[in-house]
């Protein structure tokens, strides 16, 4: 049985609806699977959106999957206007990218799963995100070793040589710097 919780201009029979065929977006059988569970849950909350022009999906190719899987035979449609094929497109491409731009605040969602009674697989994630311990700072003096050190300022670069040459006689371990 359908449960259509959106705004919608028609009920559509699903196997009317034309996928767009330069939709580049792949939904893998997991992903449609997992959409089918959620939309068994929630209904279907967006309705899939069919161009007047074309008369092809573009937004909803994934969802109009989940539905067909659930055995529905209607799903809510929104026929909307473009003014051009490139128009038409540039929105079914937006519209499976910008979610991508965004970044999510994990430690918003595991406070929030702590008031909620909810099957966390209603919320479409592969994986619920766990909150990392902080770890404390390390101590940079742990890893330093003792050393002692002796700065030699030389007149000119032929002192530099001579003082270095005695120093390694002596076998002291030394370089040259020139700053």
């Amino acid at each position: 049985m359908e449960k259509i919780k959106c705004a919608y201009t028609e009920l559509v029979d699903v196997e009317k609806l034309v996928p767009n065929p330069k939709n580049n977006n792949i939904h893998p059988k997991k992903q449609i699977e997992r959409l089918a569970k959620i939309i068994d849950f929630q209904g279907q909350r967006a309705p899939v959106v069919v161009s007047k022009r074309s008369g092809f999906i573009v937004k909803g190719h994934g969802r109009l999957e989940a539905i067909k899987l659930l055995g529905w035979e209607k799903c809510a449609v929104d026929y909307q206007d473009y003014e051009s094929e490139a128009q038409e497109y540039a929105d079914m491409v937006a519209d499976n990218q910008i979610a991508t731009w965004s970044e999510f605040d994990n430690e918003m969602l595991l406070t929030e799963l702590t008031t909620l009674d909810l099957d966390v697989e209603m919320l479409g994630m592969i994986e619920i995100p766990k909150i990392e311990e902080e770890k404390p700072e390390k101590d940079i003096s742990d890893e330093l070793k003792e050393a002692y050190q002796v700065v030699v300022e030389c007149e000119d670069e032929e002192q530099q040589e001579k003082v270095f040459e005695q120093l390694n006689e002596m076998g002291l371990k030394c370089r040259v710097l020139t700053l």
